[in-house]
């Protein structure tokens, strides 16, 4: 497969030559040229800017259909296709006034449409978005998605939950490659930095059909950072400063490109210190740092476009295990405490043919994993090298009929060097092929898919059998086939729905099927079960949306079944002074939802107000609760928009309330956790002094300092608040 997927790059890129061009006009709706207004071609990773009569041009493209997109704030994006391109064409565009969000290309779905054309409910944020909240973390940023919620670990770790679907029912994607990075740990988060990446979408139901196993509960897609328009140099400087813990966040990149070649570069520093809960007590070890570069090389002629991305991430991170001792502002780390060192390294080709395109993403990951107790001599020590390859051919498009073939697959070790093992020696493979087709017609869309995989775990024996730390030999095989089907249509010009039904599945990780030990992260004795079968399950969802000018409303309802759902249960035994728990499977459900709306009163333009409210409930069979569900929140925004004078554009002040309800659904090993109300304020822009800019945001979060234990906190079973007020200034320079 490997010699193939070269063999196609290299061999096509040779004999396939187009010399066609595009340019055109942008006006608005005045009939007016637009200068600066941002002009993009995905599949090329090529952009330009309008110059000041409004005019671009894009030269040297491939045959074929070419998507544009084009961008300028305070107006609607528009996205338009080239369905066939000639030698010359003309394509001129009109920008309408919007205040509301704009329509955003979906990358992390199969035929890349535009939101308001996608089959699928995704949402989508700018990383910037998520970062003028303030929040410390991606992850943490994430959370204030409604339908996504994070299992913590203080401020330092955090692993998302989608819909009460978390861990390796969750995956993530960075780079376009599958993040591997021992997802089956509470304590272990996913090594990724928000330095870098220009938005995320979140699939909130199984996308196994597109990603194979681990997909079951849902997506996290990461975008990476756009190269610099054509012929350009950009660089910037940013700086964050975090009062409660102290902490400071530095990040510095640079891009540059020409008509053909891309380069970017980017590099990192993230420091903090412990925090502090309401009452000023810090909690002690739950420092960390953080070290993140990241790079990347483009090409792009007539026949091919590829891209060439590295990411290494280092992290340096405290355990909090003794709670609330010994005070200190201090940022080195103490005992217990991980180190972990990422590689990323990713490769992206799109070879264009006539009327038909091959999309290939390679990838490989180096994760190494180690905890220290009490020394520098790593009691465990894990290294997880992973190579993934997906390859995705688009037919030729048939009126209004477009397919993809597609094939995935993974390959991945896992050894140990530690005198502690949390999982054998073992090497798993995954391979899968599958199909997809999407049927439009006036405002209807009609999409349907077929997939199958086989996933093959093998094992080595460890240890001495009916001792801890045991690990029998495996060599397991799991197959699944998978489908799905979702329908769009407006029912109205303002009124859409979108219906959606997927089968989703996710084979046993290796904690499941082989633990024998105490669990450090959870205080009890895990014993796995190597006769697990293959997690299936069934997802319904329903999405209704309205939109206009001024006014937005969602609704998204699902309902969601899964057949040999994983947890642990207690067995009533007692091994090393911890209660011992069992690996068992049970048929399960989850449901719930979420809904929202987004009012602009005309004609108050700068005023906006938005709400949101999301819940999810899941049983076993029996009726008991599922663990780790995360508690029904209601969200509420009041943004402001304006600009002063010649000084500040772009401004910004919000004032957000957000209500966690109390969760009394737990299940038999969990507590009830109360309920509570948090406080943030931002305010932000883009202050002009002379010919300088830069932007500036200044967040207040969890303002009256309230003193609350979220329901997903790791440390909640020992007590441990969550963090207290946090003042948090940012910077951004564009040099």
């Amino acid at each position: 497969m490997k010699k193939l997927i070269i063999a196609l790059i290299f061999g096509f890129s040779s004999i396939l030559s187009a010399q066609n061009s595009v340019s055109g006009t942008v006006i608005d709706s005045q009939n007016q040229p637009m200068p600066g207004v941002s002009v993009y071609a995905p599949e090329l990773h090529k952009g330009t800017t309008t110059d000041a009569n409004g005019k671009y041009e894009f030269n040297n493209l491939p045959n074929g259909s070419l998507r544009l997109s084009f961008a300028f704030v305070g107006y609607a994006t528009q996205n338009k296709t080239i369905v066939k391109l000639s030698k010359e064409n003309t394509l001129d565009i009109t920008l309408e006034e919007s205040i509301l969000e704009m329509d955003e290309v979906i990358v992390s779905t199969p035929f890349n449409k535009l939101q308001s054309q996608n089959v699928m409910k995704v949402e989508h944020e700018s990383i910037k978005t998520l970062q003028q909240k303030g929040t410390s973390t991606l992850i943490e940023g994430l959370a204030t998605i409604p339908g996504v919620s994070q299992i913590s670990t203080g401020t330092s770790i955090g692993k998302p939950v989608i819909r009460g679907l978390s861990g390796n029912r969750v995956l993530v994607y960075s780079q376009g490659v599958r993040i591997e990075n021992q997802q089956f740990g509470d304590e272990h988060g996913l090594g990724l930095n928000d330095a870098g990446i220009e938005s995320v979408e979140v699939i909130k139901g199984p996308a196994s059909l597109l990603y194979g196993s681990d997909a079951l509960g849902g997506v996290l897609y990461f975008n990476p950072e756009k190269f610099a328009d054509a012929n350009t140099f950009k660089a910037n400087f940013s700086q964050k400063y975090f009062t409660n813990t102290q902490g400071s966040n530095s990040s510095i990149g640079l891009k540059t490109s020409t008509d053909n070649w891309k380069f970017l570069a980017r590099g990192s520093y993230n420091t903090h210190s412990d925090y502090k809960i309401a009452d000023g007590d810090r909690v002690t070890n739950s420092r960390y740092n953080e070290t993140d570069f990241k790079t990347g090389i483009g090409y792009s002629n007539s026949s091919f476009s590829s891209v060439l991305r590295y990411n290494y991430n280092k992290l340096d991170i405290g355990i909090p295990e003794d709670g609330i001792a010994e005070q200190s502002s201090s940022k080195d780390t103490q005992f217990p405490r991980q180190g972990i060192f990422n590689h990323l390294l990713s490769l992206n080709n799109v070879i264009f043919f006539e009327n038909s395109k091959l999309d290939v993403d390679l990838g490989y990951i180096s994760n190494d994993r180690s905890e220290f107790e009490d020394s520098n001599e790593a009691s465990l020590h894990m290294k997880l090298n992973t190579f993934n390859y997906n390859a995705k051919y688009h037919l030729p498009k048939l009126g209004n009929f477009e397919t993809i073939f597609g094939v995935q697959g993974m390959h991945q070790t896992n050894k140990n060097s530690g005198e502690e093992y949390l999982i054998p020696d073992a090497t798993t493979n995954d391979f899968g092929v599958f199909g997809t087709a999407n049927y439009e017609w006036n405002s209807n869309v009609l999409q349907a898919g077929l997939r199958f995989d086989n996933r093959n775990i093998t094992s080595i024996a460890h240890g001495e059998e009916g001792e801890e730390g045991y690990f029998q030999a495996l060599d397991k095989s799991f197959d699944s086939f998978n489908a799905s089907l979702g329908y769009k249509t407006n029912l109205a010009e303002s009124l859409t729905l979108r219906a959606n039904v997927a089968t989703g599945f996710r084979a046993p990780n290796l904690a499941e099927l082989t633990s024998n030990g105490v669990h450090e992260g959870t205080n009890r004795y895990e014993i796995g079960n190597a006769d697990l079968k293959t997690e299936q399950n069934v997802q319904t969802d329903i999405n209704l949306e309205y939109k206009n000018s001024h006014f937005e409303f969602f609704v998204n309802g699902f309902y969601n079944h899964v057949n040999n759902y994983i947890y642990t249960s207690p067995t009533g035994e007692v091994l090393d002074d911890n209660d011992v728990f069992a690996y068992v499977q049970d048929n399960a459900k989850l449901y719930g939802g979420e809904v929202g709306l987004h009012f602009h009163p005309h004609p108050l333009d700068w005023l906006h107000f938005e709400t949101s409210f999301e819940t999810v409930t899941g049983k076993k069979d029996n009726n008991d609760y599922l663990p780790l569900i995360p508690a029904n929140n209601w969200n509420n925004t009041l943004r402001t928009e304006f600009n002063i004078k010649n000084w500040l554009s772009e401004g910004f002040a919000s004032l957000n309330v957000s209500s966690t309800f109390s969760q009394d659904n737990v299940s038999g090993f969990e507590t009830a956790s109360k309920g509570y109300t948090l406080v943030n304020l931002g305010f932000g822009g883009t202050v002009k002094l002379g010919k300088h800019a830069f932007d500036v945001n200044l967040n207040g979060n969890n303002l009256f300092d309230k003193k609350y234990i979220a329901h997903l906190s790791r440390l909640k079973t020992d007590g441990i608040p969550n963090i207290g007020r946090n003042i948090v200034l940012g910077v951004n320079f564009n040099l």
